[in-house]
């Protein structure tokens, strides 16, 4: 192989890398994770995709597959069946802004949903409700995701 045809090699390869790195809006960035492809498909049931692809910025406590498994099936049959209810539980896992794992600080934020979530923070940890993020900073192109290992159900009205 002649040094002309190494270096268009490498170049190709270069943009095709660059390519798969575009940067991507929040549900693209949960989309691209196996461990969140209940919490991807539950956004497009809910018709949530389309508004998470705004502007924003949000930041989003993401649910694992492991901790939807975790919902009672009852609950989940609900789920499926009220896309009102769905997008309510949805929604209570995103916060308006872009808040890193570093920025949060102990006290509520409100969520997109209305509802106060409550937030805390020791050392590195960082907690929401009960949920444990196990994943931080997942950054966007409109805010950031930070994977958690349980489903936040919102306050009864």
């Amino acid at each position: 192989m002649n040094r002309r045809s190494w270096l268009f090699g490498l170049v190709v390869t270069s943009l095709v890398g660059c390519a798969s790195m575009q940067a991507k809006n929040v549900p693209e960035v949960i989309a691209a994770d196996p461990e969140l492809s209940t919490l991807s498909n539950l956004i497009s049931d809910a018709g949530l995709t389309q508004t998470l692809s705004a502007p924003g910025p949000f930041t989003v406590f993401a649910p694992t597959n492991a901790a939807f498994k975790a919902v009672p099936a009852k609950t989940m049959d609900e789920l499926a069946k009220n896309k009102e209810l769905l997008a309510q539980v949805l929604t209570y896992h995103v916060v308006p802004g872009k808040a890193m794992a570093a920025d949060v600080k102990q006290g509520n934020a409100k969520s997109v949903n209305g509802a106060n979530l409550a937030l805390s923070k020791s050392g590195t940890y960082v907690t929401v409700e009960d949920a444990l993020v196990t994943k931080a900073d997942l950054d966007a192109t409109n805010g950031v995701v930070h994977v958690v290992d349980r489903v936040l159900l919102p306050p009864k009205r």
